[in-house]
């Protein structure tokens, strides 16, 4: 089951991320990414957008991707801005436009590149000194100019649970007030210091929506830019199908049946709004969770 922002075809090739020469040997020839802040340049036949990394000046900040290999090993960057880049944290129409209409290696090396771009504008400066950071490893890390700290930073992904409730072959589900009128989705929720995913599974289900769960299982997994979250894909079993919202997270929660999350998702495909709920859109995991759990019979 296609899983958006995942199956990029590029080799990150780690064992390059240590050697500047080896990296800027890749410069000659390299390819660079073209984004305007967070947004991906797109060409008019709905690819990617590249340009020349022989054409960026010296003192540009570029992150290296890794290799292509299917055009020859040559070395793929995406360049720092100068400033700090907008939409930082929600896709805008831009980013929806690219999930719709990328293949999907392509749109997993622009989920990679925002995800970094994104990191790197977000930490030009060492956390513990509060000196200037530079950019090291070709972009996989950020090292603190201070030479009484020298602290080393890295790209974070943060864990978030999304997990699809059962009850008495119905699902549980709900709705945040940013989301679209009708639309609802799995719950979901961040992986918090000292958890376990199944105890985060069970917590944020029960914080939402006052359900205990059991059984949890894994199911699939989604990088998700936007900034930097790791979905974690869940199903749980509640052994009673009682809810009591914290009208704090969400709008609304309730239980739909295998009939309603069939015809919600077959609109969806369609780009449209079922009869009882919207469903989310096909490049969200909740949508392959939904699927999942309709293909299980």
């Amino acid at each position: 089951m296609p899983i958006a922002f995942a199956g990029s075809r590029i080799d990150r090739a780690d064992h390059i991320r240590s050697d500047p020469a080896a990296i800027e040997a890749l410069h000659a020839e390299g390819r660079l990414l073209r984004m305007e802040g967070l947004d991906p340049v797109m060409t008019e036949e709905g690819d990617l957008a590249w340009a020349s990394v022989a054409d960026v000046p010296v003192e540009a900040e570029l992150i290296f991707l890794g290799i292509d290999p299917d055009r020859d090993g040559r070395g793929c960057f995406v360049q720092v801005p100068a400033g700090s880049p907008d939409g930082m944290l929600f896709a805008g129409p831009r980013s929806w436009q690219a999930m719709s209409v990328l293949p999907p290696e392509e749109l997993a090396l622009y989920g990679a590149a925002r995800a970094l771009v994104n990191w790197h504008s977000r930490h030009r400066f060492c956390a513990v000194s509060g000196h200037p950071t530079r950019l090291d490893k070709g972009g996989w890390q950020r090292t603190c100019t201070d030479p009484a700290c020298k602290a080393e930073h890295f790209p974070r992904t943060d864990p978030v649970t999304i997990m699809l409730v059962e009850h008495q072959g119905q699902v549980l589900l709900g709705r945040q007030p940013r989301f679209p009128a009708g639309r609802y989705s799995t719950l979901a929720g961040f992986v918090e210091p000292g958890e376990t995913i199944e105890e985060a599974v069970a917590r944020e289900v029960f914080e939402e929506a006052g359900v205990r769960v059991r059984d949890v299982t894994y199911v699939a997994s989604q990088p998700w830019p936007f900034p930097s979250s790791l979905m974690i894909g869940c199903h749980a079993y509640a052994d009673d199908g009682a809810i009591t919202i914290d009208r704090t997270e969400l709008d609304d929660a309730r239980w739909f049946t295998r009939d309603d999350v069939a015809e919600a998702i077959d609109a969806a495909n369609e780009g449209g709004m079922g009869k009882a709920f919207g469903a989310p859109p096909t490049t969200a995991i909740a949508n392959v969770l939904m699927r999942w759990w309709l293909n299980r019979g």
